[in-house]
């Protein structure tokens, strides 16, 4: 059995992704791990061997059928097994599959943080010039705050996710999205996404991808002493080493109470006079600098419709304190049909990102909370959400 001693970044799925290991056979070969929230530089795992998937040949198949159905190239499966051929395909013969290939370059291998977005980040503007990247502030901890900039319309709008660390499931589901419109302007994409061509001529879309990329990573690695806030971390989470249940940036505060919008009403209403893993609005509004970017950059292209994804509850929130234009409650109806989400109207909320854009925008804004189930959500629900935040966010540059 090979062994594999721990690098930084490293999570029991993403292990198990990069060797082609089914994250059980990973746990199983290694149950002390499982019991731990996260892994640790320079422990010691133990690699199954990766067993290769077979398949008994039918009477119908075809060298072509058997690639569609598993997702490989046919000549990938004409390598792994020599004599095999599209005019030599008998019935019964056991075959060895290859590994499946993915058509999509954003994808999961295990939890997507702010690494793996840098690294698509990089894919995409090599396959896919139209999309134009940027930096538009820094995080606490100095990971710089991406946008995407697509389209040449003179309409503005605008889409950001994980706000909430681990909520990070939105960031994947809107690069995939990204990717999706970015390959059928390159007509190089199935017809499950229409109308690009008349998205790119008529709006300029902005994506902030990973608002809290601190959080994220946070969230999805834990943290060790040598981080530089160690200590306040592991207080402000009540000792508790575990941080999947964490949603603030890595001062403690939550970005979904940062914005200026009935700021001390959502104060007084959440009663967090500290930091903690989710409800402390801070100090005042925008104390964060994360909240500043996502602000600042939204006054600085004045959008005329916005969408904060997040998660769970598969509900669309489209109101805040009747500053909502009229239009918005028929918009929220049509998101839902697209997405099978509930719209919502919403009480008892303030200093969100969607209340202070349409406060201040006086325009139509949603937050979209996408799935069912605990944050974060199961990797395994990735190309579900995938189809419905897709189908939301088509729906959204459709909206007249």
């Amino acid at each position: 059995m090979q062994q594999y001693v721990v690098q930084k970044g490293d999570t029991l799925r993403r292990v198990a992704a990069r060797h082609s290991l089914a994250y059980e056979q990973l746990i199983t070969a290694n149950p002390w791990a499982g019991q731990q929230p996260y892994l640790q530089q320079g422990q010691m795992l133990y690699l199954p061997a990766s067993l290769r998937r077979r398949y008994v040949i039918q009477e119908q198949d075809t060298l072509d059928s058997i690639a569609l159905t598993f997702r490989f190239r046919k000549e990938a499966l004409e390598e792994l097994n020599p004599g095999l051929s599209a005019t030599h395909l008998p019935q019964g013969k056991t075959v060895v599959l290859p590994a499946s290939t993915d058509k999509h370059l954003i994808r999961l291998s295990g939890e997507y943080g702010p690494a793996d977005l840098e690294r698509d980040i990089g894919e995409m503007q090599k396959r896919y010039p139209a999309v134009e990247w940027s930096t538009i502030g820094r995080s606490v901890l100095g990971k710089p705050l991406y946008a995407a900039k697509i389209g040449e319309g003179p309409k503005h709008l605008h889409i950001n996710a994980a706000l909430h660390a681990n909520e990070w499931i939105t960031t994947p589901c809107l690069m995939r999205f990204l990717e999706d419109y970015s390959r059928s302007l390159a007509h190089q994409s199935p017809n499950y996404l229409q109308n690009t061509d008349e998205w790119y001529r008529n709006y300029t879309l902005w994506v902030v991808p990973m608002a809290n990329p601190d959080g994220v990573e946070l969230v999805q690695e834990g943290v060790t002493p040598i981080h530089p806030f160690y200590n306040r971390l592991l207080e402000w989470n009540g000792g508790r080493e575990d941080f999947r249940r964490w949603k603030a940036n890595v001062n403690g505060v939550d970005l979904g109470d940062q914005f200026p919008a009935h700021w001390n009403e959502e104060v007084e209403r959440r009663g967090r006079h500290y930091p903690s893993p989710q409800d402390y609005a801070g100090t005042k509004p925008l104390s964060e600098p994360e909240a500043v970017a996502v602000y600042e950059h939204t006054l600085g292209v004045c959008p005329i419709r916005a969408i904060s994804l997040h998660s769970q509850g598969k509900e669309i929130y489209w109101n805040y304190r009747d500053y909502e234009p009229p239009e918005s409650e028929k918009m929220a109806r049509i998101l839902g049909q697209a997405g099978g989400y509930r719209p919502v109207k919403l009480q008892g909320s303030d200093a969100g990102y969607k209340d202070w854009f349409i406060q201040h925008f006086r325009k139509p804004g949603f937050t979209v909370e996408i799935g069912y189930g605990i944050n974060p959500l199961p990797l395994e629900d990735f190309e579900d959400l995938c189809v419905e935040v897709r189908s939301i966010l088509s729906a959204f540059m459709n909206l007249e």
